[in-house]
């Protein structure tokens, strides 16, 4: 079995000519990507794999690029998260269901004063969901479904019925003030975005994302596969890198961190 060995390559506290390589704990990978203590609004994280040509799934899906660090990584963001946010195409795609916490990982969230386990957010403007699906089905935490006042009546009672926690952000379309207005409505301020790529195409266009985590695995695909984010227009964000991370496999695990906003 792989045994994930993560060797810090630049944290603010060490320059980046120095090297210092120990084994990876859970602890110090949880303070490595602890959120913010206090942020005017709602902290946006968005965590996403990729190939080293920059494919971001290997025939529709990004499971085939997962390593055993990204794994890691992926478990602990999950465990720090007030909310998990998808897009509803990558909730189809991947066949999302509930967010799972191991034991100490629960007994640390319930510690800090956070629930259990953190509610999946599913935006989707149309509420274009299947009742049916694991996400409704295999889940401690019922689902939270943004969508806009006019989405189709007869879908967003069938969601209800479902178990899921409708919520509007917006008419026509969620915007990124809308939907972070929504999540601070609701208490919701450390959010992991777990895509996909048009949802955080439109965050970047819509100037919410604060904080990419970005696991590179280390591997080419080549294909067709797309970015992590697309949106019609382009919008430039300065950010600056938190901690560059590589495990013995070569995944190389980095976290982004915006500049602050003039």
């Amino acid at each position: 079995m792989h045994r994930v060995h993560i060797a810090t390559f630049f944290t603010p506290d060490s320059p980046p000519a120095r090297e210092e390589s120990s084994e990876s704990t859970a602890n110090a990978l949880r303070d490595l990507y602890a959120y913010p203590a206090e942020t005017p609004r709602p902290w946006v994280r968005v965590n996403f794999v990729s190939s080293i040509d920059g494919a971001v799934s290997v025939d529709g899906v990004s499971g085939a690029l997962g390593t055993p660090a990204d794994r890691l990584v992926f478990e602990t963001l999950r465990e720090l998260a007030d909310v998990v946010l998808v897009g509803a195409g990558t909730v189809r795609a991947e066949n999302y269901g509930g967010a799972r916490i191991d034991t100490e990982g629960r007994r640390r969230r319930v510690a800090s004063g956070m629930p259990e386990v953190p509610p999946i957010a599913v935006v989707s403007a149309r509420a274009h969901l299947d009742p049916r699906s694991r996400l409704f089905t295999d889940t401690e935490v019922a689902p939270i479904v943004v969508t806009c006042t006019d989405a189709d009546p007869a879908r967003v009672r069938a969601l209800t019925d479902a178990g899921a926690r409708i919520v509007t952000a917006g008419d026509g379309q969620v915007t990124g003030d809308g939907l972070i207005a929504a999540l601070e409505h609701l208490g919701l301020r450390r959010v992991l975005c777990e895509g996909g790529p048009s949802l955080f195409g439109q965050l970047t266009a819509d100037d919410a994302v604060d904080e990419v985590c970005l696991t590179t695995a280390p591997v080419l695909v080549g294909g067709t596969a797309g970015r992590v984010a697309t949106a019609p227009g382009a919008r430039i964000t300065a950010m600056t890198p938190a901690h560059i991370l590589t495990d013995t496999d070569g995944t190389v695990l980095t976290r982004w961190v915006r500049l602050p906003r003039p």
